[in-house]
């Protein structure tokens, strides 16, 4: 499968300017092949606290509406996370409506599922609640298993091996890492694709917002851990073409699955 990973900066709080240049920037990979699409963690927003009200959007998900229309038309799957507003008796800090960071994935023009975002960091703790649910995402018409988690649990192998152990065949990091933790980025991305010997799309965001200044480094990484694309710190696409059924021959040479040890760790 081509994946593509949009490595694009997001324009603070200017909801439809990323929609429309994350779509012009999908439309160019699409181009160049690819069938798998990943953008950025809250792509079309950045974390726009002060007009987070305004922004989030809750069920059906307009911005999600939008890109199931552009996966229809063009039989692609995209991948990325917004702000949800719901309603479902938990109180975040404004207007005793909680907020979260939601991941979605959409195949050929359906909502194949959703991630909320379980391990919220720093200054996300006033504005979102963590979701309580870690499991990956079936693609049925691709038969392949996304495992999706946001940003900071890049730092939890728990959540990626208990992905890969669910079946995932590919994992999805979506981001905005800043630049003081680029080498951090660079380790834990690399680790999380040879530990679970598995295939990794780790997409960042480039440029700066009102918080932070980010240096992009996104990667495509297979599951012996080799990086196969990779970006600067500027607006960019990389792609590679990923073999699904390498991870299986990976685990049978390395059979890291079958010789873990649940009933000790």
């Amino acid at each position: 499968m081509k994946a593509a990973c949009i490595q694009m900066d997001i324009r603070h709080c200017k909801k439809q300017t990323n929609i429309d240049h994350a779509l012009s920037m999908a439309k160019e990979a699409l181009a160049e092949g690819a069938e798998l699409i990943v953008l950025p963690e809250v792509f079309s927003t950045g974390f726009c606290y002060d007009n987070i009200e305004k922004n989030a959007e809750c069920a059906p998900y307009p911005i999600i509406e939008t890109l199931c229309e552009f996966s229809k038309n063009n039989d692609c799957i995209l991948i990325g996370s917004i702000i949800e507003a719901a309603e479902d008796g938990k109180t975040a800090a404004l207007h005793d409506i909680s907020y979260y960071n939601l991941g979605f994935c959409i195949e050929s023009g359906k909502l194949a599922g959703t991630y909320r975002k379980t391990h919220p960091f720093g200054q996300e703790k006033s504005y979102f609640c963590g979701g309580d649910t870690i499991l990956p995402i079936r693609l049925e018409k691709n038969k392949i298993t996304i495992g999706l988690e946001i940003c900071y649990e890049l730092r939890f192998p728990e959540v990626a091996r208990k992905l890969s152990l669910a079946g995932a065949d590919i994992l999805i990091t979506i981001a905005e890492f800043p630049n003081q933790r680029e080498h951090h980025w660079k380790t834990f991305a690399i680790a999380r694709a040879i530990e679970n010997q598995i295939p990794h799309i780790a997409c960042n965001r480039t440029g700066e917002d009102p918080y932070s200044t980010f240096f992009g480094g996104s990667m495509i990484i297979d599951a012996w851990g080799d990086v196969k694309a990779q970006a600067g710190d500027e607006e960019c696409i990389i792609m590679h073409d990923i073999d699904m059924r390498e991870k299986d021959n990976i685990r049978k040479t390395i059979p890291v699955f079958d010789d873990r040890r649940p009933d000790i760790y």
